[in-house]
């Protein structure tokens, strides 16, 4: 039988981190500079992710299979104001939200990836395809001779739209804990990832479904018969792909095989927002970048406060920033850890705390190289 004094005998490199876990805290300390810019980079984060979801639902939806689709940044509206606004680059990254949605599409995995190599799905796709080039004999011509393009298409946009559901969620999650802070019933880093824990349960099993409006007639291409739902199809895959995985930034390192930067395994990946260094974050073209700048459009005035105390103020806000919505995420991942745990991690039962040590270690495993202990 297994003793918690063996269990307190942990020897793993990150052991301070599980001991926080199991006493119920979170990985981020709890201090009130902590709690301040986790909820204010939250608070930015809910605008930008409303805007972000926006987007991809109606590229998913109303960009469909178009083969130019010129005003899809613009969310089809070619305004005198918004095409000033674009071409000056006055205007949020939406770059990044496919860099996102691309990404989960690229690692694949889970039961959407499954769903979306199934016969069900091909055949809905077949359908939705010939409907909306129906008449077009150059498309369907291309079509007979290339059959596995347009499905290709339409599974990336079936990824739009999942994350354009996902932070759609997400973005209200975030703005109320804002508003909890804000009315100061939200006091402390363990209570933000309670409540990110609480409402991702209450959402687990929203469903995923993907309609499209052709020729005034809707084409499902994920029905509910499918399946899918919110916690366990989209929002666990996006935290291995987002947080943990990534993709190698362009400019920072080599594509060429024979360099051997880039693992040969993709469940190697370590390119995630939680691996990604700060000052690189800073270079141009760098997808993190574009978040960050997004980001500092709708900052705070009380967060805004603290990074203009800093020695290089406005120099290196994207930098602060970047720590800043580090620290948010891993409350986000404290939340998910904990809501997967085997067992309650206050169990009083060895057996189960034994468990819950493994399974905590193995995330910890995952953390080695990480901005964690950085920040």
């Amino acid at each position: 039988m297994v003793t918690l004094t063996k269990l307190n005998q942990s020897s793993h490199p990150l052991k301070e981190y599980i001991h926080c876990l199991e006493a119920g805290e979170s990985l981020i300390s709890d201090s009130l500079e902590n709690l301040l810019e986790v909820v204010g980079i939250l608070q930015s984060y809910a605008i930008v992710l409303d805007a972000y979801s926006q987007n991809l639902l109606y590229i998913a939806n109303h960009a469909f299979l178009e083969p130019f689709p010129l005003l899809k940044y613009l969310n089809g509206e070619a305004t005198p104001k918004n095409l000033l606004r674009y071409s000056l680059n006055d205007r949020l990254n939406f770059e990044y939200a496919e860099y996102c949605a691309k990404t989960m599409f690229w690692h694949g995995g889970g039961s959407l990836d499954i769903y979306l190599n199934s016969l069900e799905f091909e055949q809905a796709a077949q359908q939705a395809i010939l409907a909306k080039f129906e008449g077009n004999l150059f498309f369907r011509g291309f079509h007979r001779l290339f059959s596995a393009f347009f499905p290709e298409q339409i599974r990336q946009l079936a990824y739009y739209t999942a994350m354009g559901q996902f932070w759609r969620v997400m973005s209200d999650l975030f703005s109320e804990l804002s508003q909890l802070y804000n009315s100061q019933e939200i006091t402390s880093i363990s209570q933000v990832t309670e409540y990110i824990q609480s409402g991702l349960t209450t959402v687990a099993k929203l469903p995923i479904i993907y309609s499209v409006p052709i020729r005034g007639k809707l084409y499902k291409i994920i029905p509910e018969t499918a399946g899918l739902k919110f916690l366990q199809d989209v929002a666990l895959p996006y935290v291995e792909t987002i947080f943990f995985r990534g993709t190698p930034f362009f400019g920072t390192t080599s594509y060429n095989a024979q360099a051997r930067q880039i693992p040969q395994e993709l469940s190697e990946f370590a390119y995630g927002v939680l691996y990604a260094d700060p000052l690189i974050t800073g270079s141009a073209g760098i997808p993190p970048t574009l978040l960050m700048q997004d980001l500092r459009h709708f900052l705070p005035e009380y967060l805004h406060e603290v990074y203009m105390r800093s020695p290089r103020k406005e120099d290196n806000l994207r930098v602060q920033i970047c720590r800043s919505f580090q620290k948010a995420m891993f409350c986000v991942v404290t939340a998910a850890i904990k809501g997967l745990s085997p067992y309650p991690l206050d169990t009083k039962e060895p057996y189960q705390q034994q468990t819950n040590r493994t399974y905590l270690e193995s995330w910890m495993n995952r953390f080695l190289a990480s901005r964690l202990s950085n920040i």
